[in-house]
């Protein structure tokens, strides 16, 4: 059942399952996330025309960033909001270049994305966590540059992926950090997704392009849980002296990490 906060803060569309406003979060020196700025959801590629102006005119979306692999892209083709000239779509797969595939699978500890990357070396971490790591290092660039759309654009941002979990999970996790949202409000967030699983697994387990790796017999499997957020930060804290010096690192000025700040703040 759906508390008030997030009955506010989802978003019905017909094409999506999992879209939803982060406005309204707490920060942590009082106040809240402002709403209409940044949007998370799940594959848009069935957005209906209804959805379309739901999104563009109601919520004022002006930017997408997108990021799923070039491979997903060219299996499920150009959605419709690409043909939406009030839009820019943005294209960060946080997946290696060279790479394909999808995230779905990264549940399961026999499936390793990242070969001998960062998660490779933390054999007791989850295969999710060690996943999220593989992003951080294998794709700051992408993370970088999907957070900068944040201060570029006057509109709303929706950052998506194919089930709006582990990518846009961790994209917006840094976003919601960056603006002073306490971890476990965001690890929060990142749980509400589990809410909709089952309508998530039903919505990618019809695609060619994800049935392989969604079985409705396995829907407990993709459910996030709260410790997998709350131990990304763990591990950026002990690793990197904490978000904002990852962020750094990856290429985020400290006038972006301000504007950021202001934008979802509405300060």
């Amino acid at each position: 059942m759906h508390d008030e906060t997030t009955l506010n803060r989802t978003i019905a569309l017909d094409g999506t399952v999992n879209t939803r406003d982060v406005g309204g979060l707490p920060l942590a020196g009082g106040g809240q996330v402002a709403t209409g700025v940044l949007l998370r959801s799940d594959n848009l590629q069935d957005l209906s025309p209804d959805d379309v102006e739901s999104l563009v005119v109601g919520h004022g979306v002006r930017t997408v960033v997108d990021l799923r692999t070039e491979f997903e892209l060219r299996s499920e083709g150009p959605g419709p909001l690409n043909d939406e000239p009030r839009v820019s779509v943005e294209h960060h797969s946080l997946y290696p270049a060279t790479g394909g595939g999808t995230d779905l699978d990264l549940d399961d500890a026999t499936i390793k994305p990242w070969g001998d990357g960062q998660g490779a070396d933390l054999p007791d971490e989850t295969p999710t966590v060690r996943a999220y790591l593989g992003y951080l290092e294998r794709r700051p660039d992408s993370i970088a540059a999907a957070l900068r759309a944040i201060t570029t654009t006057d509109g709303a941002v929706l950052v998506h992926c194919a089930a709006g979990k582990d990518r846009t999970g961790m994209v917006v996790a840094l976003a919601l950090a960056v603006t002073g949202v306490p971890v476990e409000a965001i690890a929060a967030d990142y749980v509400e997704t589990g809410e909709n699983i089952a309508e998530i697994v039903g919505r990618l387990a019809g695609s060619p392009t994800y049935a392989r790796e969604m079985h409705m017999d396995q829907v407990d499997k993709h459910r996030p849980p709260a410790g997998t957020m709350e131990r990304l930060f763990e591990l950026l804290d002990e690793q990197h002296g904490g978000f904002e010096a990852w962020l750094r690192g990856a290429g985020l000025s400290d006038e972006e990490l301000a504007a950021i700040r202001s934008r979802l703040s509405g300060a």
